[in-house]
């Protein structure tokens, strides 16, 4: 169980504006020590049998579409797939392949599809990882999943356009 911290930690300020949890109130007067006291770092359950991982539970890090720590709900399809692009800032390209089956041939082609994906800074996701997705709320043009999950590459030999399905 990792520890719940009560006292504020300064959050990472990377931005030009002052970053601080919405849910959280940084100048909260100190109660009295028998009292106990809610945490000063806001962080929920996804549920769905997901586990909240601990570098959103102990990080200092302020994310709002962060599904552990912002204010984003994860619901509808939880799909798998390869990471192939962290060239964004905060969003990865996740490659999805599956089989498209043609009747008139009575076989299947391989296809797939690219989907944008937000990526909290809870994940040290690298290119060939598979992670485990979440579809959310419209997050931006092109962003409707949440990474939930994260497993790190196994097999490094095989390329980005090499078919694997999950």
């Amino acid at each position: 169980m990792p520890k719940v911290k009560s006292d504020y930690v300064e959050c990472d300020q990377h931005e030009k504006a002052y970053q601080a949890q919405e849910a959280v109130f940084v100048a909260r007067k100190r109660a009295a020590t028998g009292i106990r006291q809610k945490p000063m770092r806001f962080t929920k359950s996804v549920g769905l049998g997901i586990k909240t991982p601990t570098a959103a539970l102990e990080g200092n890090y302020v994310d709002k579409k962060c599904p552990f720590t912002g204010n984003v709900s994860i619901r509808g399809r939880i799909l798998k797939g390869l990471v192939i692009s962290t060239k964004m800032k905060r969003t990865i390209i996740v490659r999805r392949d599956y089989l498209h089956y043609i009747s008139k041939y009575r076989r299947f082609e391989k296809r797939h599809k690219n989907i944008a994906v937000h990526c909290s800074p809870a994940f040290p996701v690298k290119d060939g990882d598979v992670v485990t997705i979440g579809q959310c709320r419209p997050l931006s043009k092109t962003v409707r999943f949440n990474v939930v999950a994260h497993e790190p590459a196994v097999h490094l030999k095989a390329g980005k356009k090499s078919f694997r399905v999950f």
